[in-house]
């Protein structure tokens, strides 16, 4: 197989990922990169590198026909599309195939199939997978959901037939919110995948996100790698990741191995995915999904099972048989730390700007994924992670004792991020030593008083004005102080993250996003924690919470975006 050329449509600290991966077998990469992506290190460490003009994802990583255009300009042989963006996406797997190049994951029947959250549970069941009650096709409206919940009992979960990562996903707890969390997750589902269609199942109450990584090659064989245990999550996204999955009895097990095999081997799948469940405080297991794709959290993976993941992948592409035949023995433990772009003491909210520090940690024991340096740009226009930093050990204590001292070493400054979140966790003995982490256990269980992050530049830091020049995929780039000009990039963003005069009174936004819609009238009285208006970022609803009890001034016009404490309203 000499002479291959891959195509990464991607960013970000997996297109780095996968450049390594093509380096250590010889393959030429290929980096694509949106306007504000421009200076990243994905861009730099390709290749070559190809623009994609404009600035938001639709423009550029979701653009299938200019991804195509680019492979046939620069003569890629294959394409790997990451994770998120077009990588569960059918049309773009066919659309790489029939352009004569070899797509990096599943056959797009198997996406399709496995994609759509109900025909995957219609295969779970066909091959006798552990499930919860659930509606076995898309609901036709809200009082669907709302008998549902009035047959099974609460609570209920509302999922996006075709979503992923958090979105198009809602929880109703109470009869009187299934109505509008119904709405709220079609209109997310319609943003963010192009498709609203919801379906219904029974939620279980705390439990445990438990994951089996599966690799098949394109000659029958199928095999697990092992387990994960993925619980720490805030809005049904996942924080902290670890392998393998900790205290669950050789039965769950067991069950997880046999269930998930019989799952790919039913849907014919090729290439690496995930097949995820949960797991009830009682021991029952219930399967979720399929990720037709490499996740997030794969790196601890690979650490306890001694696999490179994404060589493989790029493996089974050529059409190779799988190097490994039977799950192998997991060795030591491995634990992953999400470093977001986030302000946990602020409810999480995305943080955007130029990175004036960004110092990993190193060691034994101590892998950091990234794809940010200090002077990176955090895109306000792509999701918040930034790089994630991946500790093993022999023992899961030793990991976590490892992590303390690799969470200590790590610096960011010029963005919020996600570290003191991680410093206060392995502090809590729900997570270090019993183990009563659950999905919902940031929202419900997590009491640690967190200080916000300041924002703004700091003065040790004097921002780059860059400008760049892109010949046959190879970029130039010139770089001059942005001290140089009276108004220029830094300005722009200290603009931005000034500190507000705020009161009492004002209603500060959450996130940096587009105001949706005000879900109360002007001068209309309000109650604490009431839910006054709904704000959308990186396709996912946001509320606006009354901060205090009032009568509620709006200032903010629906359709308009503002930035993370920008005063949205008034409650007097």
């Amino acid at each position: 197989m000499k002479n291959e050329k891959l195509l990464i449509a991607n960013r970000g600290e997996i297109a780095v990922r996968i450049i390594h991966a093509c380096r250590d077998m010889g393959i030429a990469s290929v980096a694509l990169y949106a306007d504000d992506d421009i200076g990243n290190m994905h861009v730099e460490l390709a290749d070559e590198a190809w623009g994609l003009a404009g600035a938001n994802a639709s423009e550029t990583y979701l653009n299938i026909a200019a991804i195509i255009e680019i492979a046939k300009k620069s003569k890629a042989t294959m394409v790997h599309p990451g994770y998120g963006f077009l990588s569960e996406r059918a049309e773009f797997a066919q659309a790489v195939i029939e352009a004569g190049l070899k797509w990096v994951g599943p056959s797009p029947s198997a996406i399709e199939k496995l994609g759509d959250k109900i025909e995957a549970r219609k295969i779970a069941a066909s091959v006798g997978a552990p499930l919860v009650q659930g509606t076995q096709d898309p609901l036709n409206n809200a009082e669907e959901a709302l008998d549902f919940a009035k047959q099974f009992g609460l609570p209920i979960a509302i999922k996006a037939a075709f979503g992923g990562g958090g979105r198009g996903l809602k929880v109703a707890w109470k009869l009187e919110e299934v109505q509008e969390l119904y709405e709220s997750a079609v209109r997310e589902a319609k943003a963010a995948f192009g498709r609203g269609e919801c379906f219904v199942e029974q939620y279980l109450d705390q439990p445990r996100h438990v994951e089996a990584q599966v690799i098949a090659d394109q000659h029958g064989n199928i095999v697990v790698l092992g387990t994960r245990d993925c619980s720490l999550q805030r809005r049904n996204q996942k924080l902290v990741e670890e392998a393998p999955a900790p205290f669950i009895s050789d039965e769950i097990y067991q069950q997880i191995l046999s269930s998930a095999k019989n799952i790919c081997q039913a849907a014919n799948y090729v290439g690496a995915g995930t097949v995820e469940y949960l797991l009830s405080r009682d021991g029952k297991l219930s399967f979720l999904e399929v990720n037709t794709r490499l996740q997030v959290e794969h790196p601890v993976t690979e650490e306890t099972a001694k696999f490179d993941l994404v060589v493989e992948q790029i493996r089974v592409a050529q059409g190779h048989t799988l190097s490994i035949q039977e799950t192998p023995k997991a060795q030591g433990h491995a634990i992953e730390f999400r470093i977001n772009a986030e302000d946990p003491a602020r409810g999480f909210i995305p943080a955007f700007g130029v990175l004036s520090l960004f110092e990993a940690p190193f060691g034994h024991g101590v892998r950091v994924d990234t794809g940010v340096r200090t002077g990176s740009l955090v895109s306000s226009h792509f999701d918040s992670l930034m790089a994630k930093l991946i500790v093993t050990g022999p023992t899961r204590e030793v990991a976590i004792a490892r992590a303390k001292r690799a969470l200590k070493q790590f610096r960011i400054e010029g963005v919020a991020s996600v570290l003191d979140f991680h410093r206060a966790v392995l502090n809590e003995p729900d997570f270090t030593d019993e183990f009563n982490v659950h999905t919902r256990w940031i929202e419900n269980d997590f009491k640690q008083d967190l200080k916000p992050t300041k924002r703004g530049i700091p003065n040790h830091q004097q921002p780059m004005l860059l400008s760049y020049i892109e010949i046959d995929g190879k970029l130039h780039r010139l770089g001059l102080p942005a001290g140089m000009f009276a108004q220029g990039p830094a300005t722009a963003i200290q603009a931005q993250t000034a500190e507000l005069e705020v009161s009492a009174e004002h209603l500060l936004a959450p996130i940096n996003g587009v105001m949706s819609a005000w879900k109360v009238t002007q001068g209309e009285q309000v109650t604490e924690g009431q839910v006054v208006a709904i704000m959308e970022a990186m396709k996912m609803e946001v509320p606006v919470l009354a901060h205090r009890s009032g009568v509620i001034q709006i200032v903010a016009e629906q359709g308009n975006s503002y930035q993370v404490e920008s005063i949205i309203g008034m409650i007097e």
